[in-house]
């Protein structure tokens, strides 16, 4: 087997986890490309393992969070919202909320979001990412995201929820053209997505 693995929604290693260890044992796995995944990996290991409540909403600091970049089954296309509360483009992804499990946190966000059945998601993560949000009424705090590659399959259909204004298939040449513009880590990691799903999917 090469070095990543499909995992099917139902799978018994998906299970709720609360220890940070378990966490820290993801976040090493990940399969990180160029500097700054790299640096955003060091500092969140480094946070992880100095707050044991970095899985927490209740860390004011900072906390984990996990995400999605949904890729169709021709490997060519990915699946970003837009964000209701941040008012811009982003994969599907959200809070950990105690559970260090950090695939199955991906898993369930972008269950959640993009109302999709039979998802699966590919381990190890891919990319890390460390950005300050700014979200109505609350203080500015980091989010901590540790990155997956998750599957739809040919039937897809996506149905958003109240997080997003909107769901779109987007292209490597769609990108520049989507308004809001997209951060240069979103765009780091749909690069990265989709030449991993060419990987694994073999495409």
């Amino acid at each position: 087997m090469g070095t990543f693995e499909v995992i099917d929604a139902g799978d018994a290693r998906l299970g709720r986890c609360e220890d940070p260890a378990v966490a820290l044992g993801h976040l090493e796995r990940v399969v990180v490309e160029g500097g700054a995944a790299r640096r955003h990996r060091d500092d969140v290991v480094a946070f992880v393992t100095a707050n044991a409540d970095a899985a927490q909403r209740t860390n004011a600091e900072a906390h984990l969070t996990g995400s999605a970049l949904v890729v169709d089954h021709t490997g060519r296309r990915t699946l970003l919202m837009l964000h209701r509360k941040l008012q811009r483009w982003f994969q599907p992804g959200g809070h950990a909320d105690g559970d260090t499990n950090l695939p199955a946190v991906a898993l369930r966000e972008a269950r959640e979001e993009t109302g999709i059945d039979a998802l699966q998601v590919v381990v190890p993560g891919i990319d890390v990412d460390v950005h300050q949000v700014e979200p109505p009424a609350e203080l500015a705090h980091l989010h901590l995201d540790v990155r997956y590659l998750v599957l739809a399959p040919p039937e897809a259909r996506e149905v958003g929820n109240e997080e997003s204004l909107a769901l779109r298939w987007v292209t490597p040449d769609d990108l520049d053209a989507l308004e809001p513009p997209i951060d240069p880590g979103t765009r780091r990691l749909v690069e990265r997505g989709l030449a991993v799903a060419a990987e694994v999917l073999g495409t």
